[in-house]
């Protein structure tokens, strides 16, 4: 590991900085490849594993999964309201400095109203923008929390356990009762 890297890590690991001062010192950080490489050098598994399905499929799948993102927290008994934002294209008042992590997603006026853009907010911050899918979204925001070293966001802890430890296989395998009840229905 480069010494900017391990420095990077040991002041992650040891201060624990909020993600605005992250955001001024490594920069470079906050890029999707860096959060790729940072995710495998904490965890030594690809993130781009996630991703692989996703990409290489048609876009006309983009809303299952979309909605399957969402509904996740639902079945699992997590609160995903102040998780995933949505915001109108004209509303240019929204305030974000009270949102730890989210991944927000803004509307555009029409009817039904379609996604214009997303983006990941930390700390109240907008880190990552111009993001092509939700479920890219949620993989990179995932990726920064591992190279972070942050909490999984409240409310959203039996998600992110099950993107852990069931999509990724990572960490202990001893699963809640809800967790194991789905990892059983998804294998049958």
């Amino acid at each position: 590991m480069k010494l900017d890297q391990k420095l990077r890590r040991k002041e992650i690991v040891e201060e624990q900085p909020p993600g605005k001062r992250m955001m001024e010192r490594w920069p470079a950080l906050f890029t999707e490849s860096q959060v790729f490489a940072e995710f495998y050098r904490v965890a030594s598994q690809s993130l781009d594993r996630l991703l692989q399905p996703i990409n290489t499929q048609a876009n006309d799948i983009t809303t299952t999964r979309t909605a399957v993102l969402q509904c996740l927290p639902l079945h699992l008994g997590d609160d995903s309201s102040e998780f995933f934002i949505r915001v109108s294209d004209s509303d240019t008042n929204y305030d974000f400095t009270q949102v730890p992590v989210g991944v927000l997603s803004v509307m555009t006026e029409d009817t039904p109203p379609k996604i214009s853009s997303i983006a990941i907010i930390l700390e109240g911050n907008l880190v990552l923008d111009e993001i092509p899918t939700h479920a890219q979204a949620l993989c990179l925001l995932f990726g920064l929390i591992y190279a972070l070293h942050l909490d999984y966001p409240k409310g959203m802890k039996n998600t992110f356990e099950f993107i852990q430890k069931i999509l990724l296989n990572l960490g202990q395998q001893k699963l809640s009762p809800k967790l194991q009840t789905l990892k059983n229905a998804l294998l049958i």
